[in-house]
């Protein structure tokens, strides 16, 4: 048995994750409902993210996408999820493994998670943290993609008083 004890820390990440991939088969089976729509953030230098070389120019670090009304092909797995999504009018598919999401929102009803996610340089350093987010404030613009200068920056306080908890507050130091 590992010194280490029960990674209560990952078994919630990985049970939060569940939460992002039980949404999105829902909506691969039978579309969005009312006006749920989803912002997906993640890492476009995780290891097994597959995008096109010219959005990950655009996008070095960390990419935010909209699921609501133009999408195309939306395909779960275990491990990751594909979806074909129009930029510039360019239709292009991306692979976006599960590990390398690091914001999930869906507005219209206020829900959100937020995870840690190691970057490229970090893989494999250390555990990953989930946190419950309030959604950012971030509206698409007519491209569809997040306007940056909406979204609170970080450790930027909300006004309603909301607390985001991560599970490092409940790791053993």
């Amino acid at each position: 048995m590992s010194n280490e004890g029960l990674r209560y820390d990952r078994m919630v990440e990985d049970a939060l994750r569940s939460v992002v991939r039980k949404a999105l088969i829902e909506v691969a089976e039978h579309g969005l409902p009312g006006n749920h729509h989803f912002y997906i953030t993640f890492r476009t230098d995780h290891k097994d993210a597959d995008i096109p070389a010219a959005l990950r120019e655009r996008y070095p670090g960390e990419m935010t996408i909209v699921l609501q009304h133009q999408f195309w092909g939306l395909e779960i797995d275990e491990d990751q999820f594909c979806v074909t999504l129009s930029f510039s009018d360019v239709p292009h598919r991306l692979v976006v493994p599960f590990a390398a999401v690091t914001a999930f929102a869906d507005p219209s009803v206020r829900f959100g998670l937020q995870f840690d996610v190691e970057t490229a340089e970090s893989l494999g350093a250390g555990p990953d943290s989930a946190a419950l987010f309030e959604p950012p404030a971030a509206v698409p613009d007519a491209k569809g993609e997040p306007d940056e200068a909406e979204r609170p920056e970080d450790g930027e306080e909300k006004k309603s008083g909301e607390k985001v908890v991560t599970l490092d507050a409940f790791r053993k130091k």
